[in-house]
């Protein structure tokens, strides 16, 4: 990740702090509707700095940090942070091994990918786990602390990168099956999708129940041959229904 990162200060102001983990940073607890957020890297600069650079904006904190895909999953169901933010290559297992275990037992936890080598099998896995973003490590720091924000709100980014390999993987797909027919609505809830925006925020712009809007969300995954949101983002890039997200 290209930053320039000080050394870390964490803000004491609506924090306290908790014993921490095994072989983690300090946990501190926030009381003031920050986005709380679990580092899992075994490289523990970069956890130290990413530390610091969360604990230094208003509206991100860090709850603590592990270095491996088992710590990882007892640390996020112990302190049920917000958004975890997970290296893909863990000393004991592939990051996305955690991300699934995680999401079976904590589906509304929203984790974040960073790898230094992207792959194609990689990227797919993540797609259909329902992972929410899948970042190049040596990317921006503002990139990432923009994806913890959207992630939050049920948002998610899709890195270009990312739109790059998977479209490779459904060309040859769109070539040969027939044009999805989504009806005018279920392009209007795309598009909206593409942009980040979550379930409610699109049912009140479309004025439709959340219910309604989570039935054409299904359909939408459906008609596209995608295990998730973020993969139907992806297909319908390629396919021009919707512009590609750049951060």
């Amino acid at each position: 990740m290209t930053a320039q990162m000080s050394p870390i200060e964490p803000s004491a102001q609506g924090t306290t702090a908790t014993a921490s983990l095994t072989g983690a940073i300090p946990v501190v607890e926030t009381t003031t509707g920050q986005i709380r957020i679990l580092i899992v890297d075994d490289h523990t600069t970069f956890a130290e700095l990413l530390t610091g650079s969360l604990n230094r904006e208003a509206d991100l904190c860090s709850v603590g940090s592990a270095n491996s895909v088992a710590s990882g999953i007892a640390a996020c169901l112990e302190l049920v942070p917000d958004v975890v933010v997970m290296d893909y290559h863990l000393p004991d297992g592939s990051g996305l091994v955690a991300a699934a275990a995680i999401l079976a037992r904590a589906p509304h936890t929203r984790i974040v990918i960073l790898t230094g080598d992207p792959a194609l099998e990689a990227l797919e896995q993540a797609a259909a786990i329902g992972v929410c973003a899948f970042l190049p490590k040596d990317g921006s720091l503002a990139t990432v602390l923009d994806t913890l924000r959207h992630a939050r709100n049920g948002g998610f980014i899709v890195h270009p990168s990312l739109v790059g390999l998977l479209s490779a993987r459904h060309r040859k797909r769109s070539e040969e099956i027939p044009f999805p027919e989504l009806t005018k609505r279920e392009l209007a809830v795309l598009r909206l999708m593409g942009e980040g925006s979550d379930v409610r925020a699109n049912a009140k712009v479309l004025g439709i129940s959340e219910n309604t809007c989570r039935g054409y969300v299904k359909a939408i995954l459906g008609k596209l041959g995608a295990h998730s949101q973020l993969e139907a983002v992806v297909i319908a890039t390629r396919l021009g229904l919707v512009p590609a997200q750049h951060v």
